[in-house]
């Protein structure tokens, strides 16, 4: 990057982030590689202007064993972690990486120049066990401690994950009363990573309005929404971000989405007339009721079951009904049949696809099916892929709602699921309906139609 001016390097930068041309096209332009092209522009993003400039620092074995650990531990680039530590050339990184592989931890030990130093080793001498100047010391360290940790508890009553940002934040406030060198030890922290964040406190945080609106989207979503689709969110409010920035973001705000997928599975055996397999995973729709699936699934809390039967349409994945029941009879599906059948207009015979469940089986069932011309399909003996998209959001359902919320009954739980089924329907966003729900999306189709 030093044979290259500062005025041309930001002119390049200014050039590609005006959004009009490829990094190819600007790099042809001004003359010169893609990949410090990138790496120019990797490092304005994180850095400003400062990025660019020309940087001849010796770093410390702790700054490098910070930035190697950062990048194991996240995942990241070269380019990107290069650009974040401000490190003018990600080959450096490379370089020590394959330093540490080779010969081990001294391999990253700045060397001495020049000829060896004939000052005599004065080290100072550690105090005898038990002596007065032993007592002060431990004294001292279980002082630092305890004040380390009052601050922390501080913290933690405020918010969930502690971030090296916050370690950083309660040394900065402790270190006129404590030696920093002793106070990043009880934190367990670098001092290269204090002395980062403390860099970054003087400068204005270009990210906070940002983070403000992350922090009230993972609020008001309780938790359910991670870095993807806080990500479209943020565009549907008019900011245009990086989900990798996002990710960063979140990462040191301590945010982390909750929820964890799990699927439900129950196959009762051949009761009645089986329907052929007529969706065939082809769970693509190009219109409002051309295809719906369905299925039931059990709820278990507080020594009571409820069962749940809803019908979702494939052309958004919006829940058009649903009924639940504590026991799982046969009018837990005729009551959601009969709701379905409103929801058809003139001209509508979709196909509903379910699983080989007994219910579906039945002859009123399938005799209500031919009643309002709709095609009956169902799924291949124990083969929940064939309704996978039905089975997704009984997954999501559960993790969202049942495994992250407690409830006080039964009663307090069906009110909880009919606010999700509401929310899910209106509010939460997917990223293959253009970070629209699924009512926003019918409804946009409706409109541009």
């Amino acid at each position: 990057m030093a044979k290259y001016s500062f005025e041309l390097k930001l002119q390049a930068v200014l050039a590609y982030l005006d959004g009009k041309d490829s990094f190819q096209t600007v790099a042809n332009r001004f003359n010169v590689s893609l990949t410090p092209l990138k790496n120019w522009v990797a490092h304005y993003r994180e850095n400003g202007v400062d990025g660019l400039l020309s940087s001849y620092t010796n770093y410390d074995i702790h700054f490098k064993m910070d930035v190697l650990n950062y990048m194991t531990e996240f995942g990241a680039s070269l380019t990107q972690t290069a650009a974040l530590y401000n490190i003018s050339s990600p080959s450096t990184i490379l370089q020590w990486k394959r330093q540490i592989e080779e010969k081990g931890l001294d391999a990253l030990l700045p060397k001495k120049k020049g000829r060896p130093s004939m000052k005599k080793n004065t080290k100072k001498s550690v105090p005898a066990k038990g002596s007065n100047e032993a007592l002060k010391a431990e004294n001292e360290l279980l002082r630092m401690e305890n004040a380390y940790l009052k601050k922390l508890q501080g913290l933690n009553s405020r918010k969930g994950k502690i971030t090296e940002q916050d370690k950083a934040q309660i040394i900065f406030e402790l270190r006129h009363e404590y030696k920093i060198i002793g106070l990043v030890k009880v934190a367990g922290i670098a001092r290269s990573t204090y002395y980062y964040w403390v860099k970054q406190m003087d400068r204005p945080d270009k990210y906070k309005e940002v983070k403000e609106l992350i922090q009230q989207i993972f609020e008001e979503h309780q938790g359910r929404y991670g870095y993807r689709r806080i990500t479209l969110e943020l565009r549907n409010r008019g900011h245009l971000l990086n989900h990798k920035t996002v990710r960063r973001l979140m990462n040191e705000m301590g945010l982390k989405c909750l929820v964890r997928m799990k699927k439900y599975r129950s196959y009762r055996g051949q009761a009645g007339k089986i329907a052929p397999n007529l969706l065939e995973r082809d769970f693509h729709a190009s219109k409002p009721n051309e295809k719906w699936v369905t299925d039931v699934t059990e709820f278990h809390l507080y020594g009571e079951k409820l069962y749940l039967s809803p019908i979702l349409d494939l052309y958004n994945g919006e829940i058009i009904t649903y009924t639940m029941e504590n026991r799982p009879v046969y009018p837990l599906v005729s009551r959601m049949l009969d709701q379905a059948f409103e929801r058809l207009n003139e001209g509508d015979a979709p196909i509903l696809h379910s699983d080989q469940g007994w219910h579906y089986q039945m002859s009123q069932y399938q005799h209500a099916l031919k009643e309002q011309g709709i095609i009956q399909s169902m799924s291949r003996k124990g083969n929940c892929l064939d309704n996978a998209v039905m089975e997704n959001f009984f997954g999501l359902l559960k993790s969202e709602l049942l495994y992250l919320k407690e409830f006080d009954s039964m009663e307090h739980f069906k009110q909880e699921l009919e606010n999700y089924i509401q929310y899910y329907n209106h509010k939460r966003i997917k990223a293959k309906l253009k970070g629209m729900s699924p009512v926003q999306y019918r409804t946009h189709a409706q409109v541009a139609a």
